[in-house]
């Protein structure tokens, strides 16, 4: 077994893994139900994570909304 950990999924691998279309990945991206990485305007997936959520041991996290700005007076 290799020590170097599977690269990144793009959302046309996990489609392909899940059997569903490249869309329904973003659908479901989109509205949190899948676990996934944002590295700037890119969504990456880890394969593990992937399984794991496929499997049903695994929720993805939940969402991490900013703060609301002060007002600056």
């Amino acid at each position: 077994m290799s020590s170097h950990p599977d690269p990144l999924w793009t959302a046309q691998d996990v489609a392909r893994f899940l059997k569903v279309s490249r869309s329904w990945v973003y659908q479901k991206t989109e509205a949190g139900m899948l676990p996934c990485l944002r590295i700037g305007g890119l969504v990456r997936f880890e394969p593990e994570a992937v399984r794991a959520w496929a499997r049903g041991e695994r929720s993805p996290p939940a969402r991490i909304l900013p703060l609301p700005r002060k007002p600056t007076p």
